[in-house]
């Protein structure tokens, strides 16, 4: 399971990175998966998502590693890409999955 804390003092920040697409249907369903899974969760209210724009310079460390967005990053490791049909359940899942390793 992959762990990315920042320390700051004694509080530490978990956070993802997520590359997506203004306008994308999976990044939309991205996000309305990652609104109910901390909804529905309280341990991962406190996760920190940084938001980048596929097309922005801050995306080029990571173009390497993924094809389709929404991706999903923690540090450089990637933890999720959406796929072309992929199902909101489907996202929901991977997500969650993602929200686990950082908790």
């Amino acid at each position: 399971m992959v762990k990315n804390f920042l320390m700051l003092g004694e509080i530490t920040v978990k956070k993802i990175t997520l590359l997506k697409i203004e306008g994308c249907p999976y990044c939309k369903q991205a996000f309305k998966a990652i609104e109910k899974l901390k909804a529905e969760n309280k341990n991962f209210a406190d996760v920190e998502i940084e938001i980048i724009d596929n097309y922005s310079d801050l995306a080029k460390p990571f173009k390497q590693d993924y094809y389709y967005v929404p991706s999903v990053f923690v540090g450089n490791k990637k933890l999720y890409e959406a796929y072309p049909g992929e199902t909101f359940e489907e996202c929901f899942e991977n997500l969650q999955r993602v929200f686990q390793a950082v908790v």
